[in-house]
């Protein structure tokens, strides 16, 4: 999550997605064709709502009943105000709030023969690069259980590539769906990567196969599923996240990863008017989600902040959508979904097992940490910082290197799914504690730790604290 090109960084059945057009009210002045939450009181229907929609001058082109909230479109540049009204209990639009990923760039690595599958993650060809793997006890743990097949994790990204000889068994073809624009379509072409390789490297992380061929996922016996929600330019917009919860939650996803933010505003204000609604249709989402079963895996951050405490953002937003805002950062002001509740919050660490130092923390709100690289060692010897990044699949058949707290998250999302195949029945809550008490813990280190210039950070806390919560998660503790 380094350059913002996806921190890294979606709804059939029950989801119902109407069509309802309406003609243009001849009054309204017209502007460019700009996407909007509306959102109905909770728990109400939509359909007051929808006709207000109609009546502004609106289309709605996605309807999640379940969670009372429409995305509409319109070119009337007075639709906030003229949607506002009996059945509308907040509206706010969606153009310039999405964010890129943001990763170290992917190195691609060089290729290595394959060899004859044994079963024995050991034994594949590139398993010797994996010290994330082999940090949290992932050989070990496949020798009680790689997975159960009927665990699908969702990986809420950039797209997969089903054609990857890693991942060619491991997609569930038939729970993947794109979610750009709020809007599901379920056409392979839809949700495969188009020019980024960040969904495709998660993944391999999850559920990369052991096939003799390149590397081995942290539950390669699970599946994963395709949920797009990033966009060509690299933006995650709120319409095409609350999709794909509702996609993951309606499909019987136990588990999804989410490696990014919502809005250009990395932090999103309660107390901000423009972001408010946002705020909330996400907060609907996710509560529907977990209701549902699904336990939401998030990345923490890559902007080496203490989400516990005050500090100013100068960074915000970043899309150009208009000028960068000094603001203060307090208690009302949310990384989503990293913060909303009920999330698993995951940071990261490198090869030593240190907090990565690009990685944001903070006590109480990271619930535990996994490998996200830190290429600042040189475990391997000084012209080898790559390898202390994280080695995964990429579109293509390939295979590169990136760091991140992208990175970190499918490591904890893949020990969830686990954990899960050998302990069923658990409900996202649950789930969320296991992970916790299965965690190995790391102390706090002294002082202001400053791994790199420039990155200062105060760990807080003492076995439970703000760099690592619980720990780095442990694939062996997880099935045992």
């Amino acid at each position: 999550m380094k350059n913002r090109k996806v921190i890294g960084v979606a709804c059939a059945a029950a989801l119902a997605v109407g069509l309802i057009g309406t003609a243009a009210v001849p009054a309204a002045a017209a502007g460019p064709d700009t996407t909007y939450l509306v959102l109905a009181p909770q728990g109400k229907s939509t359909d007051k709502a929808a006709a207000r929609v109609a009546a502004a001058g609106g289309t709605v082109v996605a309807a999640y009943d379940q969670i009372g909230v429409l995305v509409a479109r319109s070119t009337n540049t007075s639709f906030e105000t003229a949607v506002a009204g009996a059945g509308v209990e907040s509206v706010a639009s969606t153009n310039g709030l999405g964010t890129t990923l943001i990763d170290d760039e992917v190195v691609e690595a060089a290729d290595v023969a394959s060899v004859e599958a044994s079963g024995d993650p050991t034994a594949e060809p590139r398993w010797s690069e994996q010290w994330d793997m082999q940090q949290i006890d992932v050989a070990e743990a496949h020798a009680i259980t790689t997975g159960d097949p009927s665990v699908v994790v969702g990986v809420l990204d950039s797209g997969i590539d089903a054609n990857h000889p890693d991942l060619a068994t491991q997609v569930a073809k038939d729970q993947s769906a794109s979610c750009l624009g709020g809007v599901v379509d379920t056409s392979q072409a839809a949700w495969s990567p188009t020019n980024s390789s960040h969904g495709t490297h998660v993944a391999g992380t999850i559920a990369a196969a052991i096939n003799g061929v390149g590397i081995a996922g942290v539950a390669p016996g699970v599946k994963v599923a395709s949920v797009k929600v990033v966009n060509d330019d690299g933006f995650i917009y709120p319409e095409a996240a609350i999709c794909g919860y509702l996609w993951a939650a309606d499909h019987g996803m136990p588990v999804t990863n989410n490696s990014y933010f919502i809005d250009p505003w990395e932090f999103n204000c309660v107390n901000d008017p423009r972001q408010r609604p946002v705020w909330q249709a996400v907060q609907r989402a996710l509560r529907y989600s977990s209701a549902q079963g699904t336990l939401t895996v998030a990345s923490a951050g890559n902007s080496n902040v203490d989400l516990q405490h005050k500090f100013t953002d100068s960074g915000s937003p970043n899309d150009g959508s208009s000028p960068v805002e000094d603001r203060t950062i307090n208690g009302a002001c949310r990384d989503l979904p990293a913060e909303a509740p009920g999330v698993v919050t995951v940071s990261a660490v490198g090869p030593t097992e240190q907090k990565s130092y690009y990685s944001s923390y903070g006590q109480g709100v990271v619930d535990v940490t996994a490998p996200g690289g830190d290429t600042r060692f040189r475990t391997g010897g000084v012209s080898s910082t790559l390898t202390d990044a994280v080695l995964s699949t990429i579109p293509g058949g390939g295979y590169g290197w990136s760091q991140g707290t992208s990175m970190a998250g499918p490591h904890a999302a893949g020990v969830a799914a686990l954990a899960l195949s050998a302990h069923p029945g658990m409900n996202p809550g649950q789930l969320a504690s296991f992970l916790e008490r299965t965690a190995t813990p790391i102390a706090c280190p002294d002082g202001v730790y400053e791994p790199r210039p420039g990155f200062p950070a105060t760990c807080t806390g003492g076995e439970r604290n703000g760099f690592y919560g619980a720990g780095n998660v442990n694939a062996l503790n997880a099935v045992q």
